[in-house]
């Protein structure tokens, strides 16, 4: 799955699941670029090269525009793949915080996404190029503490397929379902190593997913293997989350 010289642009790809992403990238051959607000603590870097920082906040229309018509088209010359990673949530009871506040959340998870695709358009189109939205297997079930996030991912997969069907025979979009990753700040979430390890343990494959591999899912949906995909949710959940009557029920157990 090589990409070499073509240009990615990773949203939010300097720590967590968008530097997997990006070195994933860079492994292929790609020439990466990463946007986020604040600079990396370190260069995002694999295969003895590295990716180009730009600073930049996605929740501003205007700066969206003129980075992906501007600065970016100006450096690289052309954009083969955008990958919409950029997101996340803190967690919040529905009725812990005011519309207002779950707003912001649907704006960096849904809003975001859909500009920065809008704004890149033109250049996908020109290198026949693919979009690869991160999704979340929040998204497709009840996701308490962060139902605004949710419903934001859900609404994202949906608007990647109706994505492909407009942009289409030109630009094909996809999403990766993307279950739990160890990151960075997994330790917030689930706590020490013990935690982390009990959580790993409820996913049928018995732990987390690393950053790099949901990186190498991205490689295979932006690259020639996949030349024919376009409008699919690629599960990369480690087989998803068994469900709870199976230890709850008694029947055919054991005595």
């Amino acid at each position: 799955m090589e990409l070499d010289g073509r240009v990615v642009l990773v949203t939010g790809g300097t720590r967590g699941v968008g530097a997997g992403i990006a070195r994933a990238f860079l492994r292929a051959g790609a020439r990466v670029a990463v946007c986020a607000r604040r600079p990396p603590d370190a260069p995002v870097e694999a295969a003895g090269r590295t990716a180009d920082f730009h600073p930049l906040d996605l929740r501003e229309p205007a700066a969206v525009r003129e980075f992906l018509t501007t600065t970016l088209a100006e450096r690289y010359g052309r954009l083969d793949v955008l990958v919409n990673n950029a997101g996340g949530t803190p967690y919040r009871l529905l009725d812990e915080g005011e519309a207002e506040r779950h707003a912001r959340v649907v704006e960096l998870n849904l809003t975001a996404p859909l500009a920065v695709s809008l704004a890149a358009h033109p250049l996908l189109r020109a290198s026949r190029g693919a979009v690869v939205m991160i999704g979340s297997v929040s998204g497709t079930r009840p996701s308490p503490g962060t139902a605004a996030y949710g419903a934001a991912k859900a609404g994202l997969e949906n608007l990647a397929r109706s994505m492909a069907v407009e942009w289409a025979p030109d630009v094909r979009v996809n999403t990766l379902v993307v279950g739990m990753v160890r990151t960075e700040l997994s330790p917030l979430h689930y706590g020490d190593d013990d935690g982390i390890a009990a959580v790993g343990r409820t996913v049928p494959l018995g732990r987390l997913a690393a950053p790099d591999e949901i990186g190498e899912a991205a490689v295979f949906l932006a690259s020639d293997r996949a030349a024919y995909v376009s409008g699919a949710s690629l599960l990369v959940h480690g087989g998803g989350e068994r469900p709870a009557f199976l230890d709850a029920a008694t029947a055919n157990k054991e005595s």
